[in-house]
């Protein structure tokens, strides 16, 4: 097809695509919409309600057909005018009956792309610290670990003691999930703080090492774990967790849900750092096992940001014998208020920035 007397070749352009559009549509309204095409002998047999409702169809198959035409054009036509979009490839021409090549095609659109989600930064809700769950580890008849005259039990309801008189000197809300040698299952640990709407979950235990393990002190926050040593620690911290099998899902569900477990590192990292630094001049053998990520019940369910801080290692006689003194005792308690209270002042100078 050639251009008529008097017209440019963008109407010549415009004309042959428009010819080639009803030369589409007029070849799909010829072609049959089912292959399975029925005799004449079903068509003449066919109720007069059924022969109405194809001739219905065929008659709105070809208007859609029409209007998809008819928009397609136009909007090859608005493409080929706008100023700002990109120029469109002109095919050449094709002779009627004859298949366009894909060479001759408009290219295709390149699709939109999206950046990822970014994480939500915490200077967004500015929640203050201000009541803080102290949990001392086992009781009753779980004695947690022993060695010789010492239980864990006991250590650990000693130093949350006084770890709850430093943080309620300091102005912080304490709740402490026993107030003596009693028995609570993690479930009721947890249950505890979350009714109570607690800002912070500290959970104080005394480690123990098989074999060849160097002792130290270490600091929790909930996470995934492919260490052996790790697992089996958890399982035992988990024995007496108090949660049945169905209730695993529930509790597996809110794990990642927000941004506590974030701000449980940081909470854990600014413990961890305390803890070393004040205790390395009275146990110079010390050893800084660091931040780790465990499945532990108590931080799984744990509505807050929490962590639980193995503060020495009874399975070492030298840390067993300075736990026996309660300056030593005095010393963890110190170490683990001056981490909270980092992790606490960092929070409230972001609220005070904010307002």
């Amino acid at each position: 097809m050639t251009a008529k007397d008097g017209e440019d070749t963008a109407t010549a352009n415009r004309r042959q695509r428009r010819h080639m559009l009803r030369a589409a549509v007029a070849d799909n309204m010829a072609k049959p919409r089912d292959p399975r095409v029925r005799s004449k002998h079903a068509r003449a047999t066919a109720p007069a309600s059924t022969r109405a409702a194809g001739k219905r169809g065929t008659i709105l198959a070809g208007i859609a057909l029409s209007l998809v035409a008819v928009t397609a054009g136009a909007l090859m036509l608005r493409r080929e005018a706008g100023p700002d979009m990109a120029p469109v490839a002109t095919p050449s021409p094709v002779a009627p009956g004859v298949a366009a090549s894909s060479s001759s095609l408009p290219s295709p659109a390149v699709p939109q792309t999206f950046e990822a989600p970014a994480a939500v930064d915490r200077s967004v809700f500015p929640l203050a610290v201000r009541r803080v769950v102290v949990d001392a580890g086992h009781g009753g008849a779980d004695h947690g670990a022993s060695a010789s005259d010492l239980a864990e039990k006991d250590i650990t309801f000693d130093i949350a003691t006084r770890l709850q008189q430093r943080l309620e000197d300091g102005g912080f809300e304490v709740l402490m999930t026993r107030e003596g040698d009693h028995h609570l299952s993690l479930r009721e640990r947890v249950q505890m703080a979350n009714a109570n709407h607690a800002d912070l979950f500290i959970s104080v235990h005394v480690n123990w090492f098989d074999g060849t393990s160097v002792p130290g002190i270490e600091t929790y926050y909930l996470g995934a774990t492919e260490d052996p040593e790790l697992m089996a620690l958890a399982q035992r911290e988990n024995r007496e967790s108090g949660y049945s099998l169905g209730d695993l899902r529930q509790l597996l569900d809110g794990v990642y849900a927000d941004f506590r477990q974030d701000e449980s590192r940081r909470l854990a990292g600014k413990v961890q750092r305390s803890l070393y630094r004040s205790l390395l001049p009275v146990s110079p053998e010390l050893r800084d096992r660091g931040v780790k990520t465990a499945p532990f019940v108590v931080l799984v369910a744990t509505e807050m940001p929490a962590i639980l801080a193995e503060v020495s290692c009874l399975s070492d006689r030298r840390e067993a014998e300075r736990l026996k003194r309660p300056r030593y005792r005095d010393h963890i308690a110190e170490a683990l208020f001056e981490g909270i209270r980092a992790y606490a002042r960092d929070i409230n100078q972001t609220i005070e920035k904010g307002t």
